[in-house]
């Protein structure tokens, strides 16, 4: 059985490409394997969230992540920051970690970029923090999407140079998950790109039907085909995709062909698409309400799940220490 880590930063709200790109291939992972899901609050922080908007978050992927059908009774489920055992492998793998292999990574590049006010040093070492996240559960596997790879890799590199500087083989180097067929990319509604909440493209799983038809209504999408067989444009293509994974095949079909005949009329389409999506959506949306207003039984998940998750991670933090040299006398 492998041992599989995946964390999604508390930046608030899920929405349907991290259910369809993760989150439905969760489900089917936590039956087959020994998996830790967790809310990654340290991460959030290189952003400087206010405190009230880091508990709220918290609180609401949490919530979403059980509504989706997460088990935490079939795995573990907690927040990064009940684990403080993180943060001391964390500094750790720190002392091996150097500047420029940090500097060039992609995230890095691209967050200096989007936040040049905000460099923070958490910023530069997002990478080991990730890579204490994974290793201290001594995970072999973990899922991670395109935009994750390079970070896997210096995970793996990490927890190389620590087997070959202190002459172990202690930490295994976990391979990406590999979901196969069944990983799906859902793109957002305006037109390029994939589904995202800084990119303000995304249909929520807490939206509310009103939400949903609004977002749909104003999707991007062309002046029409003009000759049939015509390729389809980009932003249509992407409303394609999206039915695809949450409309029956006869809609789909039916569209397709409309669309094939040049007769396709994209107010119908939205309409059509907007009713399934809200059929997909609104029984994990009561869900997250029930969830949320059950302060007992979100309680009850994140005192287990710290447990759980701190007995494996102490062992490994205790082992780590003996292996560099901190013994009792």
């Amino acid at each position: 059985m492998d041992t599989v880590v995946s964390g999604i930063r508390s930046t608030g709200n899920l929405h349907l490409g991290n259910y369809f790109g993760a989150i439905k291939n969760f489900l089917r992972m936590q039956k087959e394997n020994n998996c830790y899901f967790f809310i990654a609050d340290y991460h959030a922080l290189t952003t400087h969230p206010k405190p009230a908007d880091l508990h709220g978050n918290i609180k609401q992927v949490l919530a979403e992540y059980l509504a989706c059908g997460i088990d935490p009774d079939a795995a573990t489920v907690f927040i990064q920051s009940d684990v403080p055992e993180v943060s001391e492998l964390y500094l750790l793998l720190n002392m091996n970690a150097y500047v420029g292999e940090l500097e060039r990574t992609a995230s890095f590049k691209e967050k200096i970029r989007k936040q040049p006010d905000n460099i923070n040093a958490a910023l530069l070492t997002y990478p080991v923090l990730m890579a204490a996240d994974i290793i201290i559960h001594k995970a072999n596997k973990v899922p991670v999407g395109k935009d994750q790879e390079q970070h896997l890799e210096m995970t793996r590199k990490f927890a190389r140079r620590f087997n070959m500087m202190y002459e172990v083989n202690y930490f295994p180097e976990p391979d990406a998950y590999n979901f196969g067929q069944q990983l799906v990319k859902i793109p957002g509604l305006d037109g390029s790109g994939k589904m995202g909440k800084s990119e303000g493209n995304g249909i929520f799983l807490s939206d509310t039907p009103q939400e949903i038809k609004k977002k749909v209504m104003r999707a991007v999408t062309d002046t029409g085909p003009t000759t049939p067989g015509q390729e389809l444009s980009e932003p249509v293509k992407n409303l394609f995709t999206i039915m695809n994974v949450v409309s029956d095949q006869d809609t789909v079909k039916f569209f397709a062909d409309k669309y094939a005949s040049c007769e396709i009329r994209y107010g119908d389409m939205k309409k059509q698409l907007a009713e399934d999506i809200i059929k997909f959506t609104e029984p994990i949306r009561i869900r997250i309400n029930d969830i949320l207003s059950d302060n007992k039984y979100l309680s009850k998940v994140v005192a287990e799940g710290a447990e759980k998750a701190r007995a494996s991670a102490s062992k490994t933090v205790r082992e780590v220490r003996e292996i560099i040299g901190y013994r009792p006398f």
